[in-house]
This record gives C-alpha cells, structure tokens and sequence, in this order.
C-alpha cells in the first residue's frame, strides 16, 4: 500500500474480502495524483490524466489493457461505478491549474476524488453511511492543503474542509463505514489544528483515537 500509515491502518481493518478491492481503488487515486505531482506542463498532465479517463471507461466494454493497474482495477472492481473512478481524474486535473485555485476548483476535486472515493469504498464496505461523501470530501481537502505550497489556498481548502466534516463526523458512524470514519477523524483533526502544525501520520496518540473510533463510532 502507498506510504501513508493511517490510510494503510484503516485498510488493515477493513474486511479481509474487501481489502483488495479498496487497495485497488486507492492505489488508482495515488496514481492519479502522480500523474498531477510529477508534471511540470499542465497540459500534458490533462492528456496524461484524459488517457486513464477514457481507458476506465472502455474498461465496461471489454478486457483491461495491458496496464497492471487497469488490470487490478477489472479484476477487483469489476461492479464499480466506472464513471464515478473516471471522475475521479477529472477532480485530479483541477490541481493542475495555477495558484492561487479559486473555490470552485478546490470543490469540483473535493467531489470528484474524495466524495467519489469514500462513496465507492462505503459500497464495498456494505453501504452508504451517512455524509460519507461529505467526509470523503473534508479528507480530500486537507490532503490538498497539506501538500499545498501556497499557504493561502491551503487555508481555504482546510475552511472547506472542517465544514464538510463537522457535520459529517457529528453522528455515530455505522460499524461497516468506521475505516472511512477513521479517515475523515483525522482529518477533522488535522483541519482545526492548521498547516502550521506537523501531522505526525502514524503517532500512537493518532492511532489511539483511530481504535477509538473504530469501537465507538464516533
């Protein structure tokens, strides 16, 4: 899995027959993200990212390609929704514009990869929970704004954020969606502390509040 230790704990308790296919949905949005931190000319980061736009969907129409991850992706997400993981390199594209990104860009890649990548996890994971899309929104933004150079636009993008996931993180999360949860808590977490603050990913004071939700839902 990639090197992120709280994506990797919440995969980890995730069911045992559903974990490949989350890997696979996350390892799709890391390569995504690739394609938009290792470009230097935007558009050949939109042609790049237009390329595994279509080969997702021509994935509905016959056998995956010879490409290991679009092979990954037929094999373990076979039911998904191809258009709602084509999407999700649109919501990736609209990083590739100048900063300062204005509010409409931060939200159309909140939705489209985050709100898209929590709703197909949730249905992996045996169901929609409530606000999941808000939550996977919310997760999405912070990890812009800690990866974001311009501090301004990252400011903004963690605003957005806490009102995505305070509502969402209100309620008791049903058991099926608490890996999820575990996400959008840190993440709640990492939005009200600010950028100034270091994360500190995997720390046993981070881990302790993850089991702590995973228990109690909240």
């Amino acid at each position: 899995m990639s090197g992120d230790p709280e994506l990797a704990l919440a995969l980890a308790y995730a069911p045992s027959a559903v974990r490949p296919a989350l890997e696979a949905l996350w390892a799709l949005d890391a390569q995504f993200g690739h394609v938009v931190r290792s470009t230097t000319e935007p558009m050949i980061g939109e042609i790049r990212l237009t390329w595994w736009h279509d080969a997702l969907l021509a994935l509905g129409n016959g056998p995956a390609p010879d490409e290991p991850l679009l092979q990954r992706v037929k094999a373990c997400l076979g039911e998904a929704d191809l258009p709602a993981l084509a999407g999700m390199a649109e919501g990736w594209s609209e990083l590739l514009e100048a900063m300062p990104l204005g509010d409409q860009a931060l939200e159309s890649h909140a939705e489209r990869r985050g709100g898209a990548l929590f709703r197909q996890a949730a249905i992996l994971l045996g169901g929609e929970a409530h606000d999941v899309s808000a939550a996977g929104r919310g997760w999405a933004l912070v990890d812009f704004a800690f990866r974001c150079s311009d501090r301004a636009t990252a400011a903004r993008a963690l605003a957005m954020a806490r009102a995505a996931l305070e509502p969402a993180m209100a309620l008791r999360w049903p058991k099926a969606a608490r890996p999820l949860g575990i996400l959008a808590h840190l993440a709640l977490r990492d939005a009200k502390a600010g950028c100034e603050v270091p994360r500190r990913q995997g720390s046993p004071a981070r881990q302790l509040r993850a089991i702590r939700h995973l228990l109690t839902g909240r």
